[in-house]
């Protein structure tokens, strides 16, 4: 398997900022007390879900898993499809210019193994939320998801 992220950056050599189609995974992960994992993106400042793109010959679950361990260095237990999640909500401008039309596959996982640890690049910050106590400032591209989720969580 290539270098993890050298698939896309190769693909920024060969097209650019133009808009790239990219499937890549998200985690919606709670502690035991039922509260939300947000890690503070390095690229916008804002708060959001640890995932990332899907490299090649990778599963989209162990994608998810990679991108855990990685942002956070938290391992992740079972994973439950939560949904799949494209279309205009989930474009993306990057601050360098780079644009992405996300297909976004979320899984939500419970009582992950280790504590929540910032990589200091893609992630400057990790800690939980109470559902009724989600920061202001999250991600764009997955701010819907983010408060859907609580939303049915609380219901």
């Amino acid at each position: 398997m290539p270098e993890v992220g050298a698939y896309v950056r190769e693909l920024r050599t060969l097209v650019g900022h133009r808009p790239l189609v990219l499937p890549g995974a998200v985690l919606l992960v709670l502690d035991e007390a039922g509260r939300l994992l947000l890690q503070r993106r390095g690229d916008t400042g804002r708060w959001g879900l640890p995932g990332g793109s899907l490299e090649p010959g990778e599963s989209i679950e162990d994608a998810a898993r990679r991108e855990l361990r990685e942002e956070t260095g938290l391992e992740a237990g079972a994973l439950t499809l939560y949904g799949v999640f494209s279309g205009p909500a989930h474009f993306h401008r990057y601050p360098n210019g780079d644009e992405v039309w996300t297909l976004m596959v979320a899984f939500v996982t419970e009582r992950p193994g280790g504590t929540p640890a910032a990589d200091g690049a893609e992630c400057t910050a990790a800690a939980f939320f109470g559902l009724d106590a989600l920061p202001a400032e999250l991600s764009r591209p997955v701010a819907g998801l983010i408060t859907r989720f609580a939303a049915e969580r609380r219901a």
